[in-house]
C-alpha cells in the first residue's frame, strides 16, 4: 500500500515509520482489503467505515491492538492525507448521503479502487497513468500551497516555524503565542504537532530528561512544554472538535509519565466561549482550561492549587512593595 501511495503522489516518506505504517493500514481497511488488493470496494459499492470501524477492521485483520478512543487520530492523522488528494472520500462530501444514511464514515474513490484491484497485474502501469492523468500530485500540491496557506508561529524561543492550514492549527498558533506568554512562566516549547509533519518541534533529548514517554505514542497532546522556573511540564490539547482533557485521558497520560520528574499541567484550549461550552462537562477536575478569544484568564478545576499559588503571589506583591 505504501508503494501505491508514492507512486500516486502522496507524501508519505515525509511521514514518522508508525505513522506510515497507520496511513496505509487505514487506506486498506477502508478498500475493505484483508488479504489481497483484489478486494478493493469503493464508495460506489457502499464500503463507508467510521473513524472507529476502521480501528476495528485493523485490529481484526491485521493483528493490532488499537484502543478505540484513538478514533480522532485515524481522522487528523492517518486519513487526512487521503482525503485531501481524493484517494479517499467521506461521506459527508457526497450531495447523495443523507444525514441519517447508514453507510456513513469513509470510503475509497471509485478510480482508487479500480487501480488497487489492478496493483500487480499486467495492467497496473496503464491504470496508474489514468489514474494520474485525471489528479496533480499531492506532494506537489502540497509543496506549492504551503507557501500561501502555512500558520506562522513563533516560539518563545525566538524561532519560526509554520503550521498547516486550519483552524485546530490557528489554535495551537495561540497556545503558544498566546497562552504560554500569559501563563507559562517562561515555558520553552518541547513539542508541536502538525498534520503534515507530526513532529513539527521536537526536543527528544529534553524530553527524555524528564522522563517522558516515547514521543510516536499516539497519546501526546498536540502542545507539550516546560517551564524550568516552576518545573511545571504543560500537555495542552488543542480542542476544535475533539480531544478535551477528560478524566481517562488524563488517567492515561499519568500512567504514562510516572516517572516524570516534573509537575504535570493538563489544558484544554479552546478557540471560543461557545466551543469550551460544548465540552466543559467532559473536562476532568485538576486540569486547565483556556479559551482564546479571551486569552487573559483561565478556568481552574483544581481550585486549591490556585487558591495556593494566589496566596503565594500575594505574598511576593507585599514583599515588592
Amino acid at each position: 500500500m505504501l508503494d501505491v501511495l508514492s507512486a500516486t503522489g502522496i507524501p508519505v516518506e515525509k511521514e514518522p515509520a508508525r505513522t506510515r505504517l497507520r496511513i496505509a493500514e487505514a487506506a486498506l481497511a477502508v478498500a475493505g482489503i484483508s488479504k489481497s488488493f483484489s478486494e478493493a470496494l469503493s464508495s460506489d459499492d457502499g464500503c463507508f467505515l467510521t473513524t472507529r470501524q476502521i480501528i476495528a477492521f485493523e485490529n481484526a485483520n491485521f493483528g493490532r491492538s488499537y484502543s478505540p478512543g484513538s478514533y480522532d487520530d485515524v481522522r487528523r492523522r492517518h486519513l487526512i492525507l487521503l482525503t485531501a488528494s481524493g484517494h479517499v472520500v467521506n461521506s459527508s462530501t457526497l450531495a447523495a448521503q443523507s444525514t441519517n444514511n447508514p453507510t456513513r464514515g469513509y470510503a475509497a474513490s471509485p478510480d482508487f479502487a479500480r487501480l488497487l484491484r489492478a496493483y500487480g497485474t499486467p495492467g497496473w502501469a496503464d491504470e496508474l497513468s489514468t489514474f494520474m492523468a485525471r489528479r496533480e500530485s499531492l506532494r506537489a500540491e502540497l509543496e506549492r500551497k504551503r507557501e500561501f496557506e502555512c500558520i506562522p508561529v513563533l516560539l518563545p524561543s525566538g524561532v519560526e516555524v509554520k503550521l498547516s492550514a486550519g483552524e485546530h492549527n490557528a489554535l495551537q498558533r495561540d497556545i503558544v503565542q498566546k497562552f504560554l506568554p500569559r501563563f507559562g512562566f517562561g515555558a520553552e516549547v518541547l513539542y508541536l504537532g502538525d498534520a503534515s509533519a507530526r513532529f513539527l518541534v521536537r526536543d527528544t533529548k529534553r524530553l527524555s530528561e524528564l522522563g517522558f514517554f516515547v514521543l510516536e505514542h499516539e497519546e501526546l497532546p498536540d502542545v507539550i512544554a516546560y517551564s524550568k522556573s516552576r518545573n511545571l511540564l504543560f500537555l495542552i490539547e488543542a480542542v476544535y472538535s475533539s480531544g478535551e482533557m477528560t478524566e481517562l485521558r488524563m488517567r492515561r497520560l499519568k500512567e504514562k509519565l510516572v516517572k516524570c520528574s516534573a509537575s504535570l499541567v493538563f489544558a484544554s484550549a479552546f478557540a471560543t466561549r461557545k466551543d469550551f461550552r460544548k465540552f466543559s462537562a467532559n473536562l476532568a477536575w485538576e486540569s486547565e482550561a483556556w479559551i482564546a478569544e479571551s486569552p487573559d484568564h483561565m478556568i481552574h478545576f483544581n481550585g486549591w492549587k490556585y487558591l495556593e499559588l494566589q496566596g503565594t503571589r500575594e505574598k511576593e506583591k507585599d514583599h515588592d512593595a
